[in-house]
């Protein structure tokens, strides 16, 4: 048998030399594989820094709408909706180039990376407002307490849709 023979039962080699995805994923590992093996970690990770990020455009556009329209209740949603477009752009960057290696597909990528979100954007509007509005939390905590739901529906979504490929694609 030919090396080439023996190699034809082997799964399609990935970008980068990579053999398979690490960590039980349907899409091609990313470059912080190479630092942290498990892509769970590495999403954990690079998810951290999103959610800094995000906090921040939160932080940011909750200040400056509430300057702006002092004692206005809705600002909350606003603050949330702007926040989002920031946030889940430079989030898409982040796992499509760090956990995720994939290439071409840019815009389907992005806007399967976006249908992801936007249950969790769905889901933030209609529980962060009630907590801010009608229990009095300070927005920034609240939103810090639904920051784990949207993990959870990131991580599912992020690796088995929004960065998905096929074997063949591989």
């Amino acid at each position: 048998m030919t090396p080439d023979e023996s190699r034809a039962d082997a799964q399609p080699e990935l970008p980068g030399g990579a053999e398979q995805a690490i960590g039980g994923g349907t899409a091609p590992d990313g470059p912080l594989l190479r630092l942290i093996k498990d892509r769970r970690v590495a999403f954990l990770v690079v998810g951290g820094l999103n959610t800094g990020i995000g906090f921040v455009w939160f932080i940011l556009f909750s200040t400056l709408f509430r300057a702006l329209w002092h004692g206005a209740g809705w600002t909350i949603f606003l603050t949330i909706t702007v926040a989002h477009v920031f946030s889940t752009i430079s989030a898409f960057v982040l796992y499509r180039k760090l956990v995720f290696r994939v290439t071409g597909h840019l815009w389907l990528d992005f806007w399967r990376f976006q249908l992801v979100y936007l249950t969790s954007f769905l889901l933030n509007q209609l529980v962060v407002p009630p907590l801010t509005l009608l229990l009095g939390l300070h927005p920034v905590l609240a939103q810090l307490l639904f920051t784990f739901v949207i993990a959870v529906i990131s991580w599912f979504g992020h690796s088995r849709f929004s960065f998905h490929r096929r074997k063949e694609e591989r």
